[in-house]
C-alpha cells in the first residue's frame, strides 16, 4: 500500500515536507559554519521518518547524522544511506557487532565499552572511529572529567579502534536565563579543560563537538567543530527565547510537519447536549459536531481537551465537544457550520490565515515540541511531499 493510499484509507495522516527539511539545515548550516553540522534523527527523525529527513538533510548541508541507537542506524544503512552516523550513547556489549557491521561511528565513556568495542572491531575491515564523551554537567551520560584520559587511552591504544572525536552535551542550552547561560559556560570550560588536558597527554581531540540545537543558535562558542541540530532541523525553537533570538537575527526556520484528519461523520445537536466519554462539556448553544478518526492512540492527548485545545476546520479554531477518545475527537464546529463528510481538519499546520504549531500544543499541555511531534503515533502515515519542487503533489514512499 502506497503513501497516499494510507493515507486516504486511515483518515489521518502527517504530511512531511522534505523542502522544509533542506531549509533548515540550509539555515543552521550558515549559522553553524564553519562548523559542520550533525542532523539528529533518532526516535525515526523525532516521529517525522528517518531516511526522508535524513536525506533532505544531507541535501540541505548536513555532513553527518545521529540516532540514538544502533538499529536506528542500521535502519538507515538499509534505506540506503551512507553518511556518517554518530550513536549518541555507548551501545551496549551485544550491540557491538551489528554496530560495526553497519559502519556506524560509536559513543564511548567506559572501559567495559571500549573492550567490547575492540572485541567486535576485530573483523573490521578497516579502523573504527570513536567519539568518546564526556559529562561537564548534564549528568545522564558520559564519562566523568577525571575519567577521561584514561578512556581516551583506552581507545588509542585498542587494535581496530581509533580516537575521532571528544564531545559533550550541554543541559540549560535553551535558557536565556543569566544563571543557565552561566551554567553552560561552566560546561564549556570544563569540557575545553579536557580538551587541553588530552593534548597535553599527546592525545589531541581531531574533532569536538558540545552544541545542540540551542547551543548552536545561542552560544557561538559552543559550535567548535560540529553542532548536532534536532528539533530545529525540523522547524521548531527548542525555547522561545531562543525562537525570539532566531526571529530577531532574521532567521526564519519552517515546520516540517502537518498533522491533518479528515471529517468522517457530521451530526446537528442542540445547547445542553453533551458528546463523548464522561458527557464533559454541554455545547453553550446548537452546534454542527464533527467527528474525526484520530485520538489517543494516534497522539492526541486527552488533555488536549481539558486546556481548551482547538483544531482548525474550513480556515477557523474550532474547540473539542468532548472528551479525546482512543481512535476519534469531536469537533464544535459551531450552529451554522457547512461542514462536511470528508473536509480537511487540521491538528498541526496551517489552513488558511489561520495556523497551530506543535509549540502551540506544548504551551497548552505543559510540555515541549519535542514530546508533541514524537507522541504522534506509528498508525498515522506519513505522506513525504516535497513544496518547493513539486507544491503540493506528494512524494514517494520512505518517509
Amino acid at each position: 500500500m502506497g503513501e497516499r493510499e494510507g493515507a486516504a484509507g486511515r483518515g489521518a495522516w502527517a504530511e512531511i515536507d522534505v523542502a522544509a527539511v533542506r531549509h533548515n539545515a540550509r539555515v543552521l548550516a550558515g549559522v553553524a559554519a564553519p562548523a559542520r553540522l550533525c542532523a539528529v534523527v533518532k526516535a525515526d527523525g523525532y516521529g517525522h521518518g528517518a531516511p526522508a529527513v535524513a536525506r533532505a538533510a544531507l541535501d540541505g548541508g548536513a555532513t553527518w547524522l545521529a540516532v540514538a541507537l544502533v538499529e536506528e542506524g542500521a535502519a538507515l544503512r538499509a534505506a540506503g544511506i551512507d553518511a556518517p552516523v554518530l550513536v549518541l550513547s555507548e551501545p551496549p556489549p551485544e550491540a557491538m557487532d551489528e554496530l560495526v557491521a553497519a559502519s556506524l561511528t560509536p559513543t564511548l565513556y567506559s572501559l567495559e565499552g571500549v573492550r567490547a568495542l575492540e572485541d567486535a572491531a576485530r573483523l573490521a575491515p578497516a579502523p573504527v572511529g570513536v567519539h568518546v564523551k564526556v559529562d561537564t554537567g548534564m549528568h545522564r551520560v558520559g564519562a566523568d572529567v577525571d575519567d577521561v584520559l584514561k578512556v581516551v587511552s583506552a581507545v588509542r591504544d585498542a587494535p581496530g579502534l581509533t580516537f575521532e572525536a571528544l564531545w559533550t552535551h550541554l543541559a540549560v542550552a535553551e535558557s536565556l536565563e543569566e544563571a543557565d547561560r552561566a551554567y553552560t559556560a561552566e560546561q564549556l570550560r570544563r569540557f575545553a579543560e579536557v580538551r587541553d588536558a588530552l593534548a597535553a597527554a599527546g592525545i589531541p581531540a581531531p574533532m569536538a563537538h558540545a552544541a545542540n540545537s540551542a547551543g548552536a543558535v545561542a552560544h557561538p562558542a559552543a559550535r567548535l567543530d560540529m553542532v548536532r541540530c534536532g528539533i530545529a532541523l525540523y522547524g521548531e525553537a527548542p525555547s522561545p527565547a531562543v525562537g525570539e533570538m532566531l526571529r530577531a537575527a532574521g532567521v526564519g526556520l519552517r515546520p516540517v510537519l502537518a498533522f491533518k484528519a479528515r471529517v468522517s461523520f457530521v451530526r446537528r445537536l442542540r445547547a445542553g447536549e453533551s458528546p463523548s466519554y464522561g458527557r464533559r462539556r454541554p455545547l453553550p448553544a446548537d452546534a454542527t459536531v464533527a467527528t474525526v478518526p484520530v485520538g489517543y492512540a494516534d497522539g492526541v492527548p486527552r488533555r488536549w481537551f481539558d486546556v481548551g485545545g482547538t483544531v482548525l476546520v474550513g480556515g477557523r479554531r474550532c474547540p473539542l465537544a468532548g472528551t479525546v477518545t482512543m481512535d476519534q475527537i469531536v469537533v464544535d464546529c459551531g450552529p451554522d457550520a457547512p461542514v462536511a463528510v470528508g473536509d480537511e481538519v487540521v491538528l498541526i499546520g496551517r489552513q488558511g490565515a489561520e495556523s497551530l504549531a506543535a509549540g502551540d500544543w506544548a504551551d497548552a499541555l505543559g510540555t515541549i515540541s519535542y514530546e508533541v511531534l514524537c507522541g504522534i503515533g506509528p498508525r498515522v502515515p506519513r505522506v513525504v511531499v516535497d513544496r518547493e519542487a513539486d507544491g503540493d503533489r506528494a512524494g514517494g514512499a520512505g518517509a
